[in-house]
C-alpha cells in the first residue's frame, strides 16, 4: 500500500523485493545473512580504524583520506540498499519528482505468516548497533578533530558524519513509519470489526 504525506512529502511502501528471502529455515538459526552481517560493519568499521592508525598506515594525508572515503561510500551504499532490506526489513530513498520536489521513501517488508522466520533478533541487534554507534564515534571524531585544530582531517570526518548519520536518519525514520503503519492497519481492523459487531447486534 503506498501512503503520502503531505507535510513532508514522505512515502510509505512495502518491500516488494523481499519475497525472495523468505524461507522455512527455523528461528533459531541466529545469523541467516552472515555475508550481509559481516559486511554491515566491515566498510564503517574500516573506516574508523585506518581513521585512528592512519599515522602508522601511511605518512601521506591524501592516501588516508582518499581510503576513508571510498570506505564509506561503500558503507553508505551497502546499509543503505542491502544490509538494511536483508537483516531487519527496511529499505529508504530519496529521489526527485519532474518538479523538482523532493520525496523521502520508506519500504518495510509485509507482516506474514513467515514474518517470524524472517527476521533474526540477532542480526537486528547487529544492524541497529552498528548503524547507531559508528555515527556517534564520527561526531566524537569531529569535535576532537576541532579542538585540536586538525583543520585538514575535519573534512573527513564530516564526511563520516553526513553519511552514517544519513543512513541513521533514513532508518529511524523508516522503523518510526513502518510503526505508524501497522498501528493504523491495526486500529482500522479493530474499527471495522467493531461496527461489524453493532451492525450484527441492530439488524
Amino acid at each position: 500500500m503506498l501512503q503520502q504525506d503531505s507535510n513532508d512529502d514522505t512515502e510509505d511502501v512495502s518491500l516488494f523485493d523481499a519475497e525472495e528471502e523468505t524461507t522455512n529455515r527455523p528461528r533459531k538459526a541466529k545469523i541467516r545473512h552472515p555475508v550481509a552481517s559481516f559486511f554491515h560493519l566491515f566498510f564503517r568499521v574500516s573506516a574508523i580504524i585506518v581513521y585512528l592508525l592512519c599515522g602508522l598506515l601511511s605518512s601521506s594525508f591524501i592516501t588516508c583520506m582518499v581510503t576513508i572515503i571510498l570506505l564509506l561510500s561503500c558503507d553508505f551504499w551497502a546499509v543503505k540498499n542491502v544490509t538494511g532490506r536483508l537483516m531487519v526489513g527496511l529499505r529508504w530513498w530519496n529521489h526527485i519528482d519532474e518538479d523538482g520536489k523532493s520525496h523521502w521513501v520508506f519500504e518495510s517488508r509485509k507482516e506474514s505468516s513467515q514474518e517470524n522466520k524472517t527476521v533474526s533478533e540477532a542480526e537486528s541487534r547487529i544492524f541497529w548497533l552498528g548503524l547507531i554507534a559508528c555515527p556517534v564515534l564520527w561526531v566524537i571524531f569531529a569535535f576532537s578533530a576541532l579542538f585540536s585544530f586538525r583543520v585538514k582531517w575535519l573534512a573527513v570526518v564530516i564526511m563520516g558524519v553526513v553519511l552514517q548519520g544519513a543512513n541513521l536518519y533514513g532508518y529511524i525514520r523508516c522503523k518510526v513509519r513502518s510503526r505508524k503503519h501497522l498501528t493504523s492497519m491495526a486500529t482500522s481492523y479493530f474499527g471495522k470489526q467493531f461496527l461489524r459487531q453493532v451492525s450484527v447486534f441492530w439488524m
